[in-house]
This record gives structure tokens, sequence and C-alpha cells, in this order.
């Protein structure tokens, strides 16, 4: 248990990959698995058993299974605190035509795909039960809300505009920076005038 036990904690989440890269057998950790040692959270991905584990866990899953994931709007509105939205799937951007979506079992996910040069801008990077996950900033989800507001309702994109500003999770400047590489500049400029106002 030692050597895995302390190969999940370095890593947080663990893969199959990650144990057979250092010499790991597959049947100890089933073994593992058996005992209540350490937790199947999807397909040849684990945990130990008794770390606090939440919805933005979820995320690192994501993360693990497509490292080119990044979450981004609905999610990545909840891992900001902005607005009200709990997410009952986990939202996530991958490049158009590249990358597939990660194959989970118990997770569901709503693909968004975006250009491989919107992507560029505005993405963080945060390290979530020890796995590095790729997030849209707080000005960048805005922005993107507003671009996909005929998917997920422009009321979503409205409500984050106002509590992102309410709350100054980001400035001005940074949104109208996004709302310029998302496209929705015109669209965005008289809600912003609007909430800056009142």
């Amino acid at each position: 248990m030692n050597s895995i036990g302390t190969l999940s904690k370095e890593l947080g989440i663990v893969s199959v990959k990650d144990l057979r890269k250092r010499g790991f057998h597959s049947e100890k950790l089933r073994r593992l698995v058996q005992s209540g040692k350490m937790i199947r959270l999807d397909r040849g991905l684990y945990r130990l058993a008794g770390q606090d584990w939440d919805f933005h866990d979820s995320f690192a899953v994501v993360a693990k299974a497509q490292p080119g994931a990044i979450i981004c709007l609905s999610s990545a509105l909840f891992y900001h605190k902005i607005g009200t939205q709990m997410p009952n799937e986990i939202w996530i951007a991958l490049p158009m035509g590249r990358l597939r979506p990660p194959k989970l079992d118990t997770l569901k996910i709503r693909v968004f795909r975006f250009s491989t040069k919107s992507l560029g801008d505005g993405i963080e990077e945060v390290v979530i039960s020890g796995v590095k996950v790729k997030i849209t900033s707080p000005a960048r989800t805005v922005a993107d809300c507003f671009k996909f507001r005929n998917k997920i309702g422009l009321d979503i994109a409205l409500e984050a505009l106002r509590e992102g500003w309410r709350r100054r999770r980001f400035t001005m400047d940074e949104l109208s920076v996004q709302s310029r590489i998302c496209r929705v500049e015109r669209i965005m400029a008289p809600y912003i005038e609007a909430t800056v106002c009142s």
C-alpha cells in the first residue's frame, strides 16, 4: 500500500497508466480497491479512500482523462463562484476537430468546440486534487457565455456579467479584451454599460 499510497498522495488522482509507468501491477490496485483503501472514480482513475471530495474534484477527473480539456461556461462560473448555476454536467472546451472528449462512466460531459486561436487566451491553470486543470478565467467565462448565449441562455450570460462585476472577479479592461477575442464586443456593450452604471 505504501508505494501506491505515496503515489496517490503525490498525484491526487492516479491512473492505471501512472501505475504502469512506475512498474506497479494492476492486480495490486484491484486488491487495494477491494479492501477499501482506494476508490475507483471512473475508467482507470483512482484515489485514496478518506480524501476530501467535492464537485470541483470532478474537474480533476476530467483533466486526468483528457489533459487538453478546458473547463468552461457554466462549470467555470461554478468554479469562480459567479452566479447561481449548479451544473449537473461538466462543460468543457476542446479545439475544433482535435482531441476526443474524455470517455467517462460516472460524469456527464458537455463539449463545446472552439477554434485553436480563440483558446490561446484567457485560460488559467489551477491544481485540483493534485491534477493540473485548465479553466477559463472569469472574464473569459463571461465573454464565452455571451458567445454561446443561444445555447445556454441569455439569462445565464447576464447573471454572469452582473455577478462577476459585483464580486470583482474581473476588470472591465479584462472583459473588453475577452469580448474582442470572442467577437461579442458589440453584443455585450449595452449590457456592460447598464451593469457599470447601475
